[in-house]
């Protein structure tokens, strides 16, 4: 049995998690953050250099007990013994250790609560509005933002990663790279090609521009990138704080609930699909869901709906 240290191997997951196992940057950070609090934990109660093989499952119910202590809420430390799982089927897999001792830590019981999304006509009236009420340098790209979170249903850090070669106007489909680099293609709905064109004609104008302005910052831009920050800023692509940044502002001023967020978009994609009539395994397909059982949560929002009209009208409700 092998015998390097802990933090040793924790740095050699997280290597992997970068390359041969294509985990997104969202995965790697927060991989990257529980990892390295669980070996300073492990250090500090059991000694540096402990192997991982001394760890028993007590010691991961003492750190997850230690994380409530420090105010972390269920779903918080549900992320980190997520993690702390991963790390061990790896070594498990490598030979570092015998069995996982995480898969005898029951997972904190998460509350089942569904996320409130907009309605049909509210979402088609801000996206349709967007540009009404703003004095903003970059609206175009802003109801591109919205056309492709909300009219594709596209995570926020897949809309961040497009390229312009990811367009594919011959066959009006988006190329998306998912979770675990995974791809799949997405319709290009009308409105959202039609948003396309006018942000990528004023794309190109304000690439000009700072070139004629500054040869040296613009050849540092990530000409590649589909959608740019204001500013052209760094390499100049949009990251997914922006994004959360210019959802949240123009959901309040179109009087959407101020808690919409890029990924409440997602939610209302494939809520509104299932409300209009469409299969759950096109959902699936669309979304890019590994399960179908992810998909169902849409199901029960559309149930949570018919249940309120139903209070609302049946006499036999009443």
């Amino acid at each position: 049995m092998n015998s390097e240290s802990s933090t040793k191997l924790v740095e050699q997951f997280l290597a992997s998690l970068a390359g041969e196992r294509n985990a997104s940057l969202h995965t790697q950070r927060a991989y990257t953050r529980e990892l390295h609090e669980f070996a300073a934990f492990i250090e500090k109660n059991i000694g540096k250099g402990t192997a991982p093989a001394a760890i028993e499952h007590q010691t991961i119910r003492s750190y997850l007990s230690e994380l409530y202590g420090r105010g972390l809420s269920r779903p918080s430390a549900a992320r980190a013994l997520a993690a702390i799982r991963s790390w061990f089927k790896w070594l498990a897999r490598n030979g570092y250790v015998e069995q996982n001792p995480a898969a005898l830590v029951a997972s904190p019981r998460l509350p089942k609560h569904l996320p409130r999304v907009p309605t049909i006509e509210e979402m088609n009236r801000t996206v349709d509005a967007i540009g009404d009420a703003e004095t903003v340098a970059w609206l175009e790209r802003d109801r591109v933002i919205f056309e492709l979170l909300y009219g594709c249903g596209i995570r926020n850090a897949e809309l961040v990663g497009l390229d312009l070669g990811d367009l594919h106007w011959a066959n009006d489909a988006i190329l998306i790279r998912g979770k675990g680099r995974k791809e799949r293609y997405v319709p290009m709905g009308d409105a959202a090609a039609a948003a396309l064109r006018t942000y990528l004609a004023q794309r190109e104008e304000k690439l000009a521009v700072r070139f004629r302005e500054n040869a040296k910052a613009a050849a540092r831009l990530d000409k590649d990138a589909l959608l740019l920050n204001t500013h052209l800023r760094g390499n100049g692509r949009l990251t997914t704080r922006s994004v959360a940044r210019i959802v949240k502002r123009i959901a309040m001023t179109y009087g959407l609930p101020s808690d919409v967020h890029p990924h409440t978009l997602r939610h209302a994609f494939g809520a509104h699909m299932l409300e209009e009539g469409a299969d759950l395994r096109a959902i699936q397909e669309l979304l890019g869901h590994e399960r179908l059982s992810t998909t169902q949560r849409y199901t029960q929002l559309t149930i949570g709906k018919v249940a309120e009209v139903y209070d609302q009208t049946h006499p036999r409700a009443k």
